[in-house]
Order: structure tokens, then C-alpha cells, then sequence
């Protein structure tokens, strides 16, 4: 990466019993020799001190703000509620930093559209957690459709399950129960279902959808309070891709299971079948363990080449390490001065398919999907 001294990373939201900064940003970047953490930020001090000792962090804080503007923080990761990422994106933009923003961008369309604005106009880098745009295997997947190992796509269809929109909810998850929140099955796991698998195949030109809640309450599990619930937890999609493969998506939430998915490929020569590997894990998370079925009856498997996941040695496996090739290209977006990707108009484009996919189930009518 070159002689540039390593980018220094705050991260808010690093709270150490659970959420994804801890459990994939501070890993990843940990193994990242073009990265040094030197802040973490949480809601209570007691927290982010905690963290920080766990991972050999120099400075915590109970104040976002504070994390934001201090000198020793280049590079600013949100990795909070859906609700919290307007405000410290901005924050982070006025200070003159690069940004990391987990997905969604923002609650909606129009409020990802506004930051998508202020990141044109501003000095940093940025890009969105939309890390299935690197899955090793989905580009491997992209590779062989390229090169004619199935012949012509004919059909493309995925199932994913998940816990996320179930009956019974932790309090951390609650405020997801509301559809305004931002943080639904068809925002979040759909949406990244299909820009992990959008990397293999592309993304749909034209979608029709039944997007609903089966659970319209939640209990949640430590105070036994029962929410209303207008988030969906069901997200069924049928759409044409740009080579006109037909596409069909079923995103299954509130499942009690540990989430996996399936993925199938069909082509005139031969079948591309997707699953997890023994982590069972999400499709833009998961190793790809990858099978193709012949017209013969044979079942040939398909390791994903190392060379689709370029990074050192001891990044974990499981979720820090699509993360890590995130961060890789951003560190190398900095040093050229050019835009990371995906940046926050690639985050744009995935709100606008999520809205499109959104007015087809309100509808009834199907709806062209602009890039």
C-alpha cells in the first residue's frame, strides 16, 4: 500500500458486548496495516473504555462530537441505528473527514440523497457498508457467468432467512419495529442480498413485489413490553435483469433459525448453486461455497481463488473480512485521491431500488428500476 503513514479511525458505536463495530470494524481493521484505530465512542464512558482496553484503543468517549473533531481521527466509522447516521455524517463531513457509514445510509431516499450531496461537495473520501460488493464469491461467480462456464443465464433466484422482523425482539432492536426507522428486512437484509448478488449477475432493470408485515407486534425479551410493529418482515421480488434473466428474490424474517441463504443460477450448460459455508452466515458475510450441476447429473465444486479476497493473513474470517476489503479500497481511494466504492451515490442507487421495490408492493404495478 505504498509508504503513506496509516489512516487514523474513530469509531462510534463500539460498544463492546455486541454490534457490528466490535464484532467487524475493530477486528478488520486491527489486521489493516494501512489503518490505526486511535478512538472509539460510545453512549456511557464505562463502555467505550472497555472497548477501547479490549483492542488497544488510546482514546474513548461518551461524545460522538468529540470523537468527531479530535486531530488524531482521520476517518470516521458510524456504525449506530439506522436513525443516528444523518447527524454524524454531517458532523463528520463538516470536520473535514473521511467517512465510513454503515447501510443503510439514511432513513429513506431523500435523507441518503441530501448526504450523498454534502459528500460531493466536501474534502473527504467516503463510502457505505454495502460490503457484499466485495464477497469474494459473488465476484468469482461474476468471473465464471463472464466467461461462459454456464452458458446463457436463464434464471436467477435466492432465498434468505433471518431473524431480523421476528415476535419476540431484543430491546437493543426495537426501535426497527417502526417502518420510518429505516432498519427493515427489505432495507437492510434485502437490500443487501441484492448488491451482494448484483456483483455476480447485476442489479434488476424492472421489479415487481409483495413487501408486508406476517408479525404486526413484538414482544421484547427483556421487559416484555408489546410493541406495535409497521416494519415488513416478508420482501418477495420478481424482476428482469439487463440481459433479460428473469429474477426471483424471497427474503424470509423472523425466522428463529440461525440466518442463511440459498442462491441458484441457471443457465443453458449448467447450474450455479450458492450456499453458506459451515457458518451459516448472510449472503454478503459468508464464505460462497460454490457447487455446478451439469446436464450429465455431475456435481462439480468450485472453491472460491484466493485472489478475490486480497488482504493479510490474520484478518478473521466470518464478518470482519468483507469489511476489511472495504476499508483496503477506501485506503486506496485516500491515496489517489480518487472516490471509494461504494461511495455514498452507489448508496443512492440502492435506496432508490429499495423505494422502486417498495412502490411495485404498494402498487401492485411493476416499476423500472433507474441507476
Amino acid at each position: 500500500m505504498g509508504t503513506n503513514p496509516p489512516l487514523r479511525v474513530g469509531v462510534v458505536g463500539a460498544t463492546p458486548a455486541r454490534g457490528w463495530g466490535t464484532s467487524a470494524h475493530l477486528p478488520a481493521l486491527a489486521a489493516l496495516p494501512e489503518f490505526t484505530v486511535t478512538a472509539v465512542s460510545t453512549t456511557r464512558i464505562e463502555t467505550a473504555r472497555a472497548t477501547a482496553e479490549a483492542f488497544g484503543v488510546p482514546l474513548a468517549f461518551d461524545d460522538d462530537t468529540r470523537l468527531i473533531e479530535h486531530p488524531d481521527v482521520d476517518v470516521v466509522a458510524v456504525t449506530v441505528k439506522v436513525t443516528e447516521h444523518a447527524a454524524l455524517v454531517r458532523a463528520a463531513l463538516a470536520a473535514g473527514k473521511h467517512v465510513f457509514c454503515e447501510w443503510p445510509l439514511g432513513t429513506d431516499l431523500a435523507q441518503a440523497s441530501a448526504l450523498a450531496e454534502l459528500a460531493a461537495a466536501s474534502t473527504g473520501q467516503h463510502v457505505v457498508g454495502l460490503q457484499g460488493h466485495y464477497s469474494p464469491g459473488a465476484r468469482y461467480v461474476g468471473e465464471l457467468i463472464g466467461a461462459g462456464a454456464i452458458g446463457r443465464p436463464l434464471a436467477v433466484s435466492a432465498v434468505a432467512v433471518g431473524r431480523q422482523g421476528g415476535g419476540r425482539i431484543p430491546a437493543a432492536s426495537a426501535y426497527a419495529t417502526d417502518r420510518a426507522a429505516g432498519a427493515t428486512v427489505l432495507s437492510i437484509t434485502a437490500a443487501h442480498l441484492l448488491a451482494t448478488v448484483g456483483q455476480a449477475v447485476g442489479l434488476p432493470r424492472s421489479v415487481a413485489a409483495i413487501v408486508t408485515a406476517m408479525n404486526t407486534t413484538a414482544t421484547v425479551i427483556e421487559t416484555g413490553e408489546v410493541r406495535s410493529v409497521t416494519a415488513p418482515d416478508q420482501v418477495v421480488i420478481a424482476g428482469r435483469l439487463a440481459d433479460d434473466a428473469v429474477l426471483s428474490v424471497a427474503v424470509q424474517g423472523g425466522a428463529a433459525a440461525t440466518a442463511h441463504f440459498e442462491l441458484r443460477i441457471v443457465g443453458t450448460d449448467a447450474t450455479l448453486i450458492v450456499r453458506p459455508d459451515a457458518s451459516g452466515a448472510s449472503i454478503h458475510v459468508a464464505d460462497w461455497d460454490i457447487t455446478a450441476l451439469r446436464a450429465d447429473g455431475s456435481a462439480q465444486p468450485l472453491p472460491v481463488p484466493a485472489r478475490f479476497a486480497p488482504l493479510p493473513a490474520d484478518v478473521p474470517p466470518g464478518p470482519p473480512r468483507n469489511v476489511a476489503l472495504v476499508y483496503r479500497e477506501l485506503a486506496r481511494a485516500v491515496a489517489a485521491h480518487r472516490p471509494a466504492e461504494p461511495g455514498f451515490a452507489t448508496a443512492v442507487a440502492y435506496h432508490r431500488l429499495v423505494d422502486a421495490i417498495e412502490r411495485a408492493s404498494q402498487t401492485g404495478l411493476r416499476q423500472d428500476v433507474t441507476s
